[in-house]
């Protein structure tokens, strides 16, 4: 099964390419760490999990009715996002009969100036983490309700909001509901939704970029085998001061839990804390965690590539990481009653 995961990871429509008998000699020293930075980002993988990071008993989030009265409302949809049910016309065309204004991605739109130049009340997307990052890092700066609609490949976010990952139509259902505040990270001023991630998920996710035009199995199964080649030993971090070696460095906004029954979903959204996450050990790996509002990351590079909310990016060496409690205002469907 680890040589499908490792492949869902690089691109979540691949298939196996790689015969297992390589698959076993090219993972046995790294097998478990990326195993479980799988699960932390929500693969699922079997096997052992390490200790559960530790969780606050969760209140219950406070939700908020909005008023309705001519709140301007605009969805942005990115069509290379979704899958092919429903499609982006059909989501559209939802959305717009519910008096959405709705703005379908076209190649060349710049995503962060659309966003900028609506005239809303409310700005929701319809796409991937990624994508609902740079939208709501806009409603943050204006002071709008955001609405998210998972229409990307993982929609880690949507899933930690509770919403149907596999139902973007209703969660059309939140212009009509509730208001409920939730942190969000920044890392060197760039707002992220869920985590970002160094070492070798981070070089991971820039292979499969590069190779994202060439849709080839082979292709895919290359970034993977650079990856591990190129990261297959611990590196050097300085974390606020302190030298860390490891494959893989994991900053949450928010807590992960990491137990064998409810892997890389957060309880909360609302706690005010990074988690920094560094596994140890091969077989049996652990965590080491903390969490601060707050931290420093630097490597012996002056850049560093990085995933953030898993889209590939080069950071500038140190890395400077914070959270800001309940700065995002997320509309949510109603709860039922």
């Amino acid at each position: 099964m680890l040589r499908e995961q490792l492949l869902e990871l690089a691109n979540a429509d691949a298939g196996p390419v790689l015969d297992p008998a390589l698959c076993e000699v090219v993972f046995d020293e790294v097998e478990a760490t990326i195993v479980h930075v799988a699960r932390m980002i929500g693969i699922p993988a079997a096997g052992y999990m390490g200790r559960t990071a530790h969780l606050a008993v969760v209140p219950a989030p406070s939700f908020h009715p909005v008023p309705q009265t001519r709140l301007k409302r605009f969805l942005v949809v990115n069509p290379r996002s979704g899958s092919a049910s429903p499609t982006a016309a059909e989501l559209r065309d939802a959305a717009r009969a519910r008096g959405v204004h709705v703005h379908v991605l076209e190649r060349g739109d710049d995503l962060e100036r659309v966003a900028r130049e609506a005239e809303a009340d409310v700005l929701a997307m319809a796409g991937g983490d990624g994508s609902l990052a740079t939208v709501a890092a806009v409603a943050v700066e204006r002071d709008v309700p955001f609405v998210c609609v998972p229409f990307g490949t993982r929609n880690h976010f949507a899933r930690d909001l509770g919403l149907d990952r596999d139902d973007p139509v209703a969660a059309l259902e939140a212009f009509e509901g509730g208001e409920r505040r939730v942190d969000v990270g920044r890392v060197d001023g760039r707002l992220f939704l869920n985590n970002v991630s160094l070492g070798v998920y981070a070089l991971l996710v820039h292979r499969r970029e590069r190779h994202r035009r060439r849709r080839a199995a082979l292709a895919r199964a290359r970034a993977l085998l650079l990856a591990l080649r190129d990261h297959g030993g611990r590196r050097p971090f300085l974390i606020d001061g302190e030298p860390v070696h490891a494959r893989v460095v994991l900053v949450a906004c928010n807590a992960y839990s990491l137990d064998l029954f409810s892997i890389g979903e957060r309880e909360r959204l609302d706690e005010g804390r990074l988690h920094l996450y560094v596994p140890k050990g091969l077989r049996r790996v652990t965590w080491d965690e903390r969490s601060c509002t707050e931290l420093t990351i630097e490597t012996p590079r002056p850049s560093i590539r990085a995933a953030v909310d898993g889209e590939p990016e080069r950071l500038q060496s140190p890395v400077r990481l914070r959270v800001e409690p309940r700065a995002l205002r997320v509309l949510l469907p109603a709860p039922p009653e």
